[in-house]
């Protein structure tokens, strides 16, 4: 049954000071969102348990892309469209970029945010892999001031990161990348398009002199958090690339990852299916090289 919308509460903030008061005055009482695109279908079904929203989609300090010679940091409600039109993030970043066009349709890419898929904090979004394999890092904004923290670090547990009652995802910063790097990215969902992914797979590589000296690994939907495969990387980082180390490197990706039976797949068939992208992923990784 749909909810009841006149029974839900929001409020709009016309600035991002006025936010962050609102949230340091009733702190874990009033949910952010943008894009609400996750919210809405929950709203439809009925499943919506929170009831006190703050709309915080019109916060110009939130929004736009910057580049420096050092990084590209994208403000929290940069949405998929704007992810995918950005020269910089296309030609740096296109992992990121076919993330964001491999997220629901034209219609989700338009209104859905970055931050609002990292927030949201499901295993199975498109876009966390791809940002931990560019090593991002998050600007956390509150009343009391900012602090960026390790992407890699802000999942706790399913559907839970270390942001406070009281903060915002503000912005979303990139290391800028040396331009011979590999960049590889598969989303596998029941179909191409507007699918919740079984498998997500980012990486990126370099070979330099016979050895691989930059090593990133990260999957989606194998575990209760989108998860950075450092004990494959250590396998692989410093080694000469052949047959017997991406034997080496599968053993240590299995024993890794922790893929679980559920509505969507099965845990055999994820691990099959992450198996056959690392294969894949060095395949590419050695044809670049060469």
């Amino acid at each position: 049954m749909r909810g009841h919308v006149p029974s839900y509460a929001l409020v709009s903030p016309a600035s991002l000071s006025d936010a962050l008061g609102v949230l340091a005055r009733e702190p874990g009482i009033w949910q952010p969102f943008a894009g609400g695109t996750d919210l809405m279908v929950l709203l439809e079904a009925g499943r919506l348990p929170h009831r006190n929203y703050l709309n915080i989609r019109n916060l110009a300090e939130l929004r736009g892309i910057e580049v420096s010679e050092a990084h590209v940091t994208l403000g929290a409600l940069t949405t998929y469209t704007e992810v995918q039109s950005n020269p910089v993030l296309r030609e740096e970043f296109p992992m990121l970029c076919q993330a964001a066009s491999e997220t629901g349709g034209l219609a989700i890419q338009n209104r859905g945010t970055l931050g609002g898929n990292i927030v949201n904090a499901s295993p199975a979004a498109d876009s966390p892999p791809a940002l931990l394999a560019y090593n991002a890092e998050l600007e956390l904004f509150s009343v009391h001031g900012s602090r960026w923290v390790p992407y890699q670090s802000f999942h706790t547990g399913y559907k839970q990161t270390i942001m406070q009652p009281d903060e915002l995802l503000a912005h979303i910063r990139l290391p800028r990348l040396r331009p011979d790097l590999t960049h590889y990215y598969r989303k596998v969902g029941t179909r191409k398009a507007q699918a919740i992914s079984k498998v997500c797979f980012a990486a990126t590589a370099r070979i330099d002199e016979g050895i691989i000296d930059v090593m990133r690994i990260a999957l989606g939907s194998i575990a209760p958090i989108p998860l950075r495969c450092r004990k494959t990387e250590e396998v692989l980082q410093g080694a000469t690339l052949n047959e017997k180390i991406v034997e080496t490197a599968r053993v240590e990706l299995a024993r890794e990852i922790a893929p679980i039976d559920d509505i969507r797949s099965t845990k055999s068939y994820r691990l099959r299916v992450s198996l056959n992208l690392l294969d894949d992923f060095l395949h590419q990784l050695a044809h670049d090289h060469a």
